[in-house]
């Protein structure tokens, strides 16, 4: 093995060092944009906003996940099972359609004069339609993040015996956002709605001190008179009689007996309405069990 020189060592060192200084630069910077780039994001998304699993058909949900709230109007939803679904864009703080869907739903409310309007003619029909407004509640089933933007998918419970389901896309400027700057995105849009169970945040505090003492009295008080006798107090009324859920009754016979449920959800065929301390469960609209 032929020997290295001093000044043949000196400069391996050096170049090492060079490297050293230069590559891991570069891995660390690797590392962060892995950690803000769409995985991240998604990962992120999927922790607050957990999906919700539907059936092949979209008929029903396999699995619950967790209830959005929506924070904006004009969230146009079509029937779950429409094969021309329109997408939801969500820019400059506003929710908007593709101008072929703006013209279909003229198209239906004007049918007469749709001849007249300018592409409605040239648009295939998407079916039953509803728009969305602030403060309804719907599921997702879907989020998928790449690099122009996040798609989400929105599932509905029956309405009128029928379910909705659309897209909203919430495109990115320049480049992806952080984690956090997505989040707060979609929060314009959705946000997850508060557990039912979950209490004490509106409690009020309760009022501290008591009623200021009386001053004393320069002379003692002069022996009160004989105290009348104390009112007859009236008898405290009968106790409400309970409210009992029997099978076999409908699902309006329950809600007129026990109000609106806190929750609902759909297994199967069965529909199943959660109030603060009972469950009922319904089967073809009629009760099999109360647990």
């Amino acid at each position: 093995m032929p020997a290295i020189d001093l000044k043949t060592a000196r400069f391996v060192r050096g170049s090492a060092a060079v490297y050293a200084a230069v590559l891991l630069p570069l891995c660390i910077g690797a590392a962060c944009a892995q950690d803000q780039g769409p995985s991240a994001i998604q990962k992120k998304l999927e922790s607050v906003y957990r999906l919700t699993k539907t059936t092949a058909d979209k008929s029903d949900i396999v699995t619950a996940g967790a209830v959005l709230v929506l924070q904006k109007d004009n969230m146009l939803m079509l029937a779950a099972t429409s094969a021309n679904p329109c997408r939801n864009t969500y820019k400059d703080g506003k929710l908007a359609q593709s101008g072929a869907c703006r013209a279909n739903e003229k198209a239906k409310k004007f049918s007469r004069f749709a001849g007249l309007i300018p592409g409605a003619s040239s648009v295939p029909n998407t079916g039953p339609s509803r728009t969305f407004v602030t403060g309804e509640k719907f599921w997702v089933t879907k989020i998928e993040v790449k690099d122009t933007g996040i798609t989400l998918d929105f599932f509905t419970d029956p309405i009128n015996d029928l379910r909705y389901s659309t897209s909203l896309v919430i495109p990115f400027g320049a480049a992806p956002p952080s984690p956090e700057d997505a989040l707060k995105a979609v929060a314009e849009v959705v946000t997850v709605a508060p557990s039912e169970d979950k209490g004490g945040d509106n409690a009020q505090p309760a009022a501290e001190g008591g009623q200021p003492e009386a001053p004393a009295s320069a002379q003692p008080a002069a022996a009160p008179a004989e105290a009348p006798p104390p009112p007859i107090e009236a008898p405290p009324p009968p106790p409400a009689e309970p409210v009992s859920v029997s099978l076999g009754q409908t699902i309006d016979q329950v809600i007129a007996a026990l109000g609106q449920p806190l929750r609902k959800a759909k297994v199967g065929t069965k529909d199943i309405y959660y109030y603060k301390d009972l469950k009922v469960i319904f089967v073809n609209g009629k009760v099999t069990d109360v647990q």
